[in-house]
């Protein structure tokens, strides 16, 4: 079952992104509303604190407070008083008491003359030292916030106290008026991270196209298989010609190590000259053909777009080493049946001559027509088979020589020295001296001529391949053996840039030998190798 046809399970990865995000928010949210909350809270409390100070040290103050502690009734003289400043200040209440803690000012009538102490928490002890206090207490009118402050004589003594305070959920009633009002930007960010979230979200699924986790997980292992398991090589590059990606038949067809290679420039990995330039897509055309080492490779470079914006591009390499090997044996064993066919024509005419001087009873033109038409035949081989010992090459060079008489070339060979058989790579030196010949023959057309001449001297072998045909452009001279196939206009232009050339300046090269071309009424190729054998004994009868 592909990614695409999987029943998905679960949330999608932008739901998932989503809620996360607003998730985070919403706790941050909440922290910091929880935070606000009790700041204002706190600072609610200490500016109620402060407020019923001031106001207790000002009934303290108070001259007839002090005095009215000492009257025969002093609730009669301090009550009105206290309420006075209750009413004024807005305060839940203000008490006035004794040294011993006797009430003498209430809201609450019933409480007057009753001792605070009585109250739970109740210690005045600070105060009647001539402190002060602030807190929070639950006391006869409920919790609240309060604060006292000693009531002292004439002398400075301390002889009473004032409790002033405010219920708590008094002094709280703004409290969520004054959270709303500090909440305003908090909540205009949530609302905003909420729009960025669902844009982040849509953002997520749109790159994705809307696939999830496991699937994109499944595609990329199915890519990373189908990748190194084809047989055609991979290479994708960005705009800058940076390898962004090289498969396994890509790192062996090319020879680079896929680790190092990737992030590199193609400039870096690859050295100037025709590989590169049509690696990099600077020569038009498909099914371009490239010489990298030992492999024969077709490339195609394909520019990509994504949503219509160029991104790079793909090159596929496919080798054809293999193939083309076949079709160059194919295309000897074609020329040979095409020799021997006309052979086939030729002596059945030369049979049809000399049974018509027989039956003409002219026998001794009949014996002189046989002499001369193999005549030359016999004098080819004979000079093939005496001066190249190698039965490989012997076979080649009669096979072309058929192939030059059907075509109406005369082709000759001379040898100087003598090449033994036993041979070391004569493989390739078939390669080399066939393609040689193949290309003189396509230039000599008809009625033109092909020289061959093998010499062997010390320990090299020289082969010198002339035709009579129009040369070459001598600004050509190294093209030729370096680009192999090239643009049709190229190959029209001048035949001799096909791959048969690049073949032997590999050969030649890798044999550490040397070749080189000039105009001499006609092209003249000169090949000179090192001549190695097999075995010491054929190399001490040279």
């Amino acid at each position: 079952m592909t990614p695409f046809t999987r029943r998905r399970r679960g949330w999608r990865i932008s739901t998932q992104v989503l809620v996360l995000l607003l998730g985070i928010l919403f706790v941050f949210a909440g922290v910091d509303g929880y935070l606000s909350l009790r700041d204002e809270s706190q600072e609610l409390d200490r500016d109620a604190g402060t407020n019923s100070l001031t106001i207790a040290r000002m009934v303290a103050a108070d001259p007839v407070v002090a005095q009215g502690l000492s009257a025969s009734d002093p609730a009669r003289v301090i009550d009105p008083i206290a309420e006075t400043f209750r009413r004024t200040t807005g305060a839940t209440f203000v008490v006035v008491a004794d040294r011993r803690g006797v009430r003498y000012s209430h809201p609450d009538p019933a409480l007057i003359g009753t001792s605070l102490l009585n109250d739970p928490g109740e210690n005045p002890d600070a105060v009647l030292t001539g402190g002060t206090y602030i807190g929070v207490q639950h006391g006869s009118m409920g919790r609240s916030v309060r604060a006292k402050a000693p009531i002292r004589d004439a002398t400075g003594q301390v002889i009473g106290l004032v409790s002033v305070g405010t219920r708590v959920q008094d002094v709280h009633r703004n409290l969520w008026s004054r959270l709303v009002q500090s909440f305003l930007p908090p909540l205009l960010a949530l609302v905003l991270a909420v729009i960025g979230a669902l844009l982040v979200a849509r953002r997520i699924k749109r790159q994705t196209y809307g696939l999830e986790p496991a699937e994109i997980t499944a595609m990329l292992e199915q890519r990373e298989a189908m990748l190194h398991s084809t047989r055609e090589g991979l290479i994708t590059l960005d705009l800058e010609e940076r390898v962004t990606l090289v498969n396994d038949e890509a790192e062996r067809l090319l020879g680079i190590d896929r680790a190092v290679a990737l992030g590199e420039l193609l400039a870096d990995l690859v050295p100037a000259g025709r590989v590169r330039e049509v690696l990099a897509g600077r020569v038009s055309g498909r099914d371009e053909i490239i010489l990298v080492g030992d492999h024969i490779l077709v490339v195609n470079h394909m520019p990509v777009e994504v949503r219509g914006r160029p991104v790079g591009a793909v090159v596929t390499l496919r080798d054809r080493t293999e193939l083309d090997e076949l079709l160059r044996e194919l295309n000897d064993t074609r020329s040979l049946a095409d020799a021997l066919r006309a052979q086939e024509h030729e002596f059945a005419n030369r049979l049809h001559v000399i049974g018509g001087l027989i039956e003409l009873g002219r026998y001794q033109d009949a014996v002189d027509f046989i002499d001369r038409t193999s005549l030359v035949h016999q004098q080819l081989a004979s000079r093939v088979v005496e001066g190249v010992g190698d039965p490989i090459l012997s076979a080649l060079l009669l096979g072309k020589a058929a192939v030059a008489s059907e075509r109406g070339i005369e082709l000759t060979v001379s040898t100087t020295g003598t090449l033994h058989d036993e041979l070391d790579g004569v493989e390739g030196l078939v390669t080399v001296l066939g393609n040689l010949i193949d290309n003189a023959l396509e230039s000599a057309h008809a009625g033109g001529r092909v020289q061959v001449t093998i010499v062997v001297r010390d320990a090299e072998l020289e082969f010198r391949v002339h035709d009579s045909g129009p040369g070459i452009d001598e600004s050509l001279s190294q093209e030729i053996f370096r680009h192999g196939y090239t643009t049709k206009a190229a190959r029209a232009a001048d035949r001799r840039r096909g791959l048969g050339l690049a073949l032997v300046s590999r050969e030649v090269h890798r044999r550490g030998g040397r070749i080189e071309v000039r105009n001499d009424g006609g092209a003249l190729f000169t090949v000179v190798t090192p001549l190695r054998y097999t075995s010491t004994t054929a190399q001490d009868r040279s």
